[in-house]
């Protein structure tokens, strides 16, 4: 099964997205967008950009844990992933990103 972006809007009326691996897992998310239109493009650039080693970067959480960003070529964040407990975990992440995102289907919900 194949990862999909899901577009929704929050409770404060912005638009989002997070991007779930093939097994349901949510593995990216990204800000909040005054428009549906600039979310699309937010995930468009992290389609683009998360083929690219260098704009991912791994740090470790105030919690101890491992989180990575996904940037932008303007070094925006464009999306963020959740909090692993190794280092390891954090790097499998990325790993599913760079698989997932670039063929992922956009579905509104």
């Amino acid at each position: 099964m194949a990862g999909k972006f899901e577009v929704y809007k929050d409770k404060a009326g912005k638009f989002r997205y997070r991007l779930k691996a093939g097994n349901g897992q949510i593995i990216l998310t990204g800000e909040g967008y005054n428009a549906k239109n600039a979310c699309l493009e937010g995930i468009e650039s992290v389609k683009k950009n998360s083929q690219k080693e260098a704009a991912f970067e791994v740090y470790e959480d105030k919690k101890g844990g491992f989180r990575f960003r996904l940037k932008a070529a303007n070094g925006e964040i464009i999306g963020q992933g959740e909090s692993y407990n190794a280092r390891s975990g954090c790097m499998k992440g990325i790993e599913s990103i760079k698989k997932n995102a670039a063929d992922s289907k956009i579905v509104e919900l």
